[in-house]
């Protein structure tokens, strides 16, 4: 098997967080970090949100004029986040009983996106991450000493690198609202959201991707994050009918957007082939994390994974031959995974 189930007490751990997470009214604006200052200009009191962006830089954002309404918001963000508080117990416990969490700096950088609005606007979290988080998902833990898909042989097919990859499509435009009503909702909108390269840790990104264009692979701006994105190839496919999962840290847990891991699984087949030769250590991971998804399928939602890839393969002919392409590596690099549900 390439996968072992999570013990009783993990599962109804993550079931308990996840609903957790999900209740629109946990996250207020006592829960924001960050604070408020005020500056007195020809007498006047004005209030300015102080924050961090994604790279770790301070940044200002203007609310306005002092008013009882944003006195009322000073006064219960300086109350505490009693509910943050709550949600980080329950992670804690989630993740001491065997669930799988993210890495700090990952978890941060994440919970920032979040903040700003972007996982409701439509983003989509893609990549490793969103692999690992099957996990906890499904209630499985991938076994990495399974002989069937010689994963010891893919030693990075369960660490999401130095990248966090997100998508949305590119035909979504963000309103967030005046200052005073993101805050009302708990987001704080950040100054400027693009590829950014931490300062201090050059390796360590995010990536904006989006799903290709009438311009081909021209990058996407989205003004209202002023965001550039990259189109990618068959990005759309992962970007359809998206599922929602909790992401599980020391720090707490948030619930983004993710695709269904079926769909994940066909994506990784498609993308295999369009790997050019000086990424083959991709493509294989592409291939690894593929065919442990399919494989947990097959076994428990085979007819749910061929309604999938019939909906794939009858995208048209070059959709067919890569996913086909793909399907082929699998078959020979991992002859014991059962694909009778891919029918070509």
């Amino acid at each position: 098997m390439s996968h072992a189930s999570l013990s009783t007490a993990a599962q109804t751990a993550y079931a308990s967080i996840t609903s957790a997470s999900r209740l629109e009214d946990l996250r207020t604006v006592a829960d924001l970090p960050g604070s408020f200052s005020k500056k007195i200009v020809k007498g006047r009191d004005y209030w300015y949100y102080q924050t961090a962006d994604l790279t770790g830089k301070q940044i200002q954002i203007f609310l306005g004029l002092a008013s009882h309404e944003l006195t009322d918001l000073i006064a219960l963000h300086r109350s505490g986040g009693g509910k943050t508080l709550h949600l980080r117990q329950l992670a804690r416990q989630a993740i001491a009983a065997g669930c799988l969490s993210i890495v700090p700096a990952h978890a941060k950088i994440l919970e920032r996106l979040s903040d700003a609005g972007f996982f409701r606007a439509g983003g989509i979290l893609v990549g490793t991450h969103v692999y690992m988080a099957y996990q906890n998902y499904l209630g499985i833990r991938w076994d990495c000493a399974a002989q069937t898909l010689d994963l010891d042989q893919n030693p990075d097919f369960l660490h999401p690198g130095r990248n966090v990859s997100v998508a949305i499509p590119s035909g979504v435009t963000m309103d967030m609202g005046s200052e005073i009503e993101a805050l009302k909702m708990g987001f704080v909108p950040v100054k400027s959201l693009t590829t950014y390269v931490k300062s201090d840790e050059q390796d360590l990104q995010i990536d904006f991707v989006t799903c290709m264009h009438r311009g081909g692979d021209t990058p996407v701006l989205i003004k209202a994050l002023r965001a550039t994105m990259r189109p990618l190839k068959f990005m759309e496919f992962s970007m359809e009918a998206p599922i929602q999962i909790t992401l599980l840290a020391q720090r707490g847990a948030m619930t983004v957007n993710a695709p269904p891991p079926e769909k994940y699984a066909l994506h990784k087949l498609l993308v295999y082939g369009e790997r050019p030769q000086n990424m083959r250590i991709k493509a294989s991971k592409d291939l690894a994390q593929a065919a442990s998804l399919i494989d947990y399928l097959s076994k428990n939602d085979a007819e749910l994974l061929a309604d999938t890839w019939a909906g794939l393969m009858g995208r048209g002919p070059s959709w067919r031959g890569r996913a086909t392409e793909g399907l082929m590596a699998l078959k020979e690099q991992y002859p014991d995974v059962d694909t009778s549900a891919l029918v070509v």
